[in-house]
């Protein structure tokens, strides 16, 4: 099946250009075209989407930034003018990043990486058993393997390189080499990134308040401005009540 494409630039020649290189490829079917990150997000909270194809440098809500707020971001292959962006691209495991003028051949060769992330990935999910998602995972701790019920874990906080998972019951949370990236395909879609440097499992969380995460009394998480659209999100097909006016 061709993969759902939404396609974001807020300058008109570059999205009709876009729109052009969509329409040649048979792989692709374009599900969107928007003008801001901002009528992408409406886009995606009514359509299942496979690929995004971003322009970065936008004004109000960039293209990074947009795909850090996701929850659970599909593909995406990042466009700009600005070289620099490069790494901060692949650190939100872009599957290509294409430096403006581009041109078709250049299209073509990231979208074959796109088609062939995905065959990969429905391959994979074929081959599971029983098609659910695991309950549990295993993580490396020095020279062990441990392994940790999801529904154990609290938050998960990053630094540099590195992840320190808090479980429930257990003093000092376990720390592994490792990174957002890797560990956010293996949770369930109750764990959801609320900060640069946090994920929280939203099972586990006692109150919000104030744009934070409340974990319990020593533990108070704060919701980064990248990710309150996917937030609130959540909060509205997961709650009830309204506040006073």
């Amino acid at each position: 099946m061709p993969l759902k494409t939404i396609i974001i630039d807020d300058e008109p020649i570059a999205l009709e250009k876009l729109k052009s290189y969509v329409s040649k490829i048979p792989e692709l079917e374009l599900t969107a075209a928007c003008g801001s990150a901002f009528e992408a997000v409406a886009v995606i909270s009514r359509e299942d989407v496979d690929l995004i194809i971003t322009d970065i440098n936008m004004p109000d809500l960039n293209g990074l930034d947009f795909i850090r707020s996701l929850s659970r971001p599909p593909m995406v292959i990042f466009t700009t003018a600005y070289s620099q962006y490069a790494v901060d691209s692949y650190k939100v495991s872009a599957v290509d990043y294409l430096l403006k003028p581009y041109g078709f051949a250049e299209f073509s060769q990231a979208i074959s990486k796109a088609v062939e992330a995905a065959s990969v990935k429905s391959a994979k999910s074929g081959s599971t058993v029983s098609g659910e998602a695991s309950d549990s995972i295993f993580i490396k701790v020095d020279y062990r393997y441990i392994r940790v019920d999801l529904s154990d874990i609290r938050f998960i906080k990053g630094y540099g390189e590195y992840l320190q998972i808090f479980l429930t019951g257990k003093p000092s949370p376990l720390v592994t080499l490792s990174s957002f990236t890797s560990i956010k395909g293996l949770l369930t879609d109750d764990f959801l990134q609320v900060h640069r440097s946090y994920i929280v499992n939203m099972n586990q969380v006692e109150m919000i308040e104030r744009n934070r995460v409340v974990m319990d009394k020593d533990n108070y998480i704060p919701v980064g401005d990248s990710y309150r659209v996917a937030f609130q999100q959540y909060l509205a097909t997961h709650s009830i009540g309204k506040g006073r006016r």
